[in-house]
């Protein structure tokens, strides 16, 4: 019993020495973006999708090649645009010939691969978007009545540019919600914008080598998240706060009944509880802290919170009404 209490331990902690080596190698291709390194690693890590938004050049392709580098993994890349047809993503059934007689044969897309980079997904229409609703939420694809499975290691990782660019089409609210996080991306500070240029400056001497991950310690570390243990007193946290965007009049107090028109489904708290887990996880514990639920709360509820327009007119941001919930709801 000792041994085998011995092993599960061993394989945790190398499970965790690997995601963090994983986290350093990311870290030192993407300058100035730990944030969006750590969402990249809670996503992997709880079986989710991400959407990075930022305005071009912010490092968000990179971070997705650099990831799929790092884990040795297929990569497909669909660039949307407004012609994209959704057979250009799933694929599509064609007719070919064989021992002289017509057969139609499934041709797969570029979303049979490990990571899906769907870059600026809202630049397509949103027939093209919604092709990728089935594969987000249940991991397989259906085309001309048949079912076909995603590979074991499987998340779309999708970029787009702010809804105010010219040419962008938003995302229909169903598909918002299965991204686990929304991730935003600024432009670096003075410093990181001179190691960028001295990054760049080494890649253009020598290839960069990484160190590649194994895939099955992400499976091991999803094992080891599901262990993590969050009392009932988080999990209550975690219910206060995605209540607050439905129903704000229980605040009275504050500005939030002004701001919301809409608040988040079911998925939000489900989606903090694994985001949170994950990142307990991450820190080497073996509990969920309120700090871990408020570190999660703004990528997993920012694109789930539907604003009015007086908050909108106002100026006001979804991690502003975030903010507010995060001081109105405590702990209980």
């Amino acid at each position: 019993m000792s041994s085998k209490m011995n092993d599960q331990e061993s394989n945790k902690s190398n499970a965790l020495a690997q995601l963090q080596l994983l986290k350093t190698q990311i870290e030192q291709s993407v300058i100035g973006q730990s944030h969006v390194v750590d969402s990249l690693l809670i996503a992997l890590l709880t079986n989710g999708n991400i959407l990075l938004e930022g305005l071009p050049g912010t490092a968000k392709t990179r971070s997705i090649k650099t990831l799929a580098r790092s884990l040795a993994v297929d990569l497909g890349r669909v660039q949307f645009t407004p012609d994209l047809l959704p057979s250009d993503v799933t694929g599509t059934e064609v007719y070919q010939e064989v021992n002289g007689k017509p057969v139609l044969t499934f041709q797969q897309g570029p979303i049979f691969n490990n990571l899906l980079l769907a870059d600026e997904i809202n630049r397509s229409p949103a027939k093209v978007q919604a092709a990728l609703l089935e594969a987000m939420e249940e991991r397989q694809i259906t085309v001309a009545g048949k079912t076909y499975k995603l590979p074991e290691l499987f998340m779309v990782l999708a970029t787009q540019n702010p809804i105010e660019q010219e040419g962008t089409y938003p995302l229909p609210e169903a598909q918002m919600d299965r991204f686990i996080m929304k991730i935003n991306l600024d432009y670096p500070d003075d410093a990181a914008e001179g190691e960028i240029i001295k990054l760049v400056r080494s890649e253009e001497k020598s290839v960069q080598t990484v160190e590649n991950i194994s895939p099955e310690h992400i499976f091991t570390a999803r094992d080891e998240i599901h262990t993590i243990h969050a009392s009932q007193a988080i999990i209550d946290y975690i219910v206060a706060i995605v209540m607050a965007t439905r129903k704000p009049e229980r605040y009275p107090d504050s500005p939030l009944q002004q701001w919301l028109t809409v608040g988040s489904s079911p998925r939000a708290s489900i989606a903090i509880d694994k985001c949170a887990r994950a990142q307990a996880w991450l820190n080497g514990k073996d509990f969920v802290d309120p700090d871990d639920v408020r570190s999660v709360a703004h990528s997993v509820l920012r694109h789930r919170l539907v604003l009015s327009y007086d908050a909108l007119a106002d100026g006001i941001t979804a991690d502003a009404v975030i903010d507010e919930i995060l001081k109105q709801v405590a702990v209980a």
